[in-house]
């Protein structure tokens, strides 16, 4: 018997909600949510035209206990950043056996990373790629790779040949992202894979082994960036001990201190 915690219920985040949930080993979720349904997430999200105007979460809680009736669903109607909030996430959190972000921005999951790091719980990670070329599936547990190891690892990896294309593949690097919406089957094929890693990491951490920390699969052939569709790339990314996120460090004694080990930081980052 497990309890899901989950961010985001959007278009990618509901799919993998609902896959999730109809798993029998999954008997309570809580859900932080905020946003209200628009008619813009029509064309891409799994709720009726009719239900523009609600709330996200109510609308997930609905659609999950229509299928599960027995399914306990927990809202937290705010944004997973909301100070006034902190004190119910991070209860949620310390309950938790699993966390899933399917969170569309940078600081989101990095606060969703320090959230799981903190509890030492196992979590999950999806992300399409613009224009829905492709997707990546994470997974992380406690005393491995964090999101901050990940991020620099692939971004000095992947990169485009030619500066002037699109970098798709670097959503957060120096290029700025080209964002294109992705298409519903590519929302969907990526939510599956972010689903079938969440469940068998379910199954215990200590026992889960796919020979991949982080699965980026293309969809679309994308001249300098996927020379052929449907191929999977499979990284193993190890802790980083110059993370400059989840290593320790130390105290700081002095105002000195805290100035030459930002120097230091920001150097660092430069030669990422």
């Amino acid at each position: 018997m497990a309890h899901l915690l989950q961010v985001g219920a959007g278009s990618g985040g509901m799919p993998v909600l609902d896959m999730l949930c109809r798993d029998p080993r999954i008997t309570e979720t809580t859900l932080i949510e905020p946003d209200i349904y628009k008619p813009h997430n029509v064309e891409r999200h799994l709720f009726p035209p009719d239900a523009v105007g609600k709330p996200k979460a109510e609308l997930a809680r609905e659609w999950l206990q229509a299928r599960r009736p027995e399914l306990k669903v927990r809202l937290l109607v705010h944004d997973l950043l909301d100070p006034e909030a902190k004190e119910q996430i991070e209860e949620a959190a310390a309950r938790a056996d699993i966390g899933v972000c399917a969170a569309d921005n940078e600081a989101a999951k990095y606060h969703w990373d320090a959230l799981m790091r903190r509890h030492a719980k196992p979590w999950t990670l999806g992300e399409v790629l613009s224009g829905g070329i492709g997707g990546f599936v994470h997974w992380f547990v406690a005393g491995g790779a964090c999101y901050g190891c990940v991020a620099s690892h692939l971004q000095r990896s992947m990169s485009v040949e030619k500066p002037k294309a699109p970098d798709y593949s670097q959503p957060n690097g120096a290029v700025p992202e080209v964002t294109i919406p992705a298409n519903r089957a590519a929302i969907q094929a990526v939510a599956s894979l972010h689903a079938l890693v969440t469940l068998g990491l379910l199954g215990g951490p200590e026992r889960y082994a796919p020979g991949f920390t982080s699965l980026l699969l293309s969809l679309e052939r994308v001249p300098d960036v996927f020379d052929e569709p449907f191929h999977p790339y499979r990284f193993r990314i190890p802790r980083s001990a110059e993370c400059l996120i989840c290593q320790p460090r130390p105290e700081l004694s002095s105002s000195e201190d805290l100035d030459v080990a930002l120097d230091q930081a920001l150097a660092r980052l430069g030669h990422a």
